[in-house]
């Protein structure tokens, strides 16, 4: 029997979780870790595995390299084979380490950044296997791809 791929599914609270739970189905034939900043999340994905990481963001840069940390040392636990985010703070970090460390990569930007990339994704998507945006209008042929939205 094949070995099902590891995927770190990792994303912050609020609207970018609720977008990677979207994208659930695409991982049914995977074995998923889900990272994020809130524990109420947990009973969400349960069975799944899940895991707490602190939250930061530009304006906290404690709380900024703690979030930092936590991911890469999850990374390196985990050793997953594919890093799956929608953002922010959590999926940068994420896809930086797991670029480092040659893992599969896929930034699917934020469908609330409708007039632009967010800034983590703007800054992610040199790194990234998968680069995607949710609105055909930001899609470039460098890059970020437009292959529809967790909406539609």
């Amino acid at each position: 029997m094949d070995k099902k791929p590891k995927v770190l599914a990792i994303a912050s609270g609020g609207g970018h979780w609720v977008q990677l739970l979207r994208l659930r189905p695409a991982f049914e034939e995977c074995d998923v870790l889900f990272a994020t900043t809130r524990e109420g999340y947990r009973s969400e994905v349960a069975p799944q595995r899940f895991k707490l990481i602190p939250d930061g963001n530009r304006w906290q840069k404690l709380k900024l390299l703690k979030c930092a940390l936590a991911v890469a040392i999850l990374i390196i636990r985990e050793k997953p084979d594919i890093i799956a985010t929608t953002g922010a703070a959590p999926g940068y970090f994420a896809i930086r380490f797991g670029n480092l460390l040659r893992k599969k990569t896929i930034w699917v930007d934020s469908i609330a950044n409708a007039g632009e990339l967010s800034m983590s994704g703007q800054q992610a998507g040199k790194y990234t296997d998968l680069w995607i945006t949710q609105w055909e209008h930001l899609a470039k042929p460098e890059g970020p791809s437009y292959l529809g939205n967790v909406l539609g």
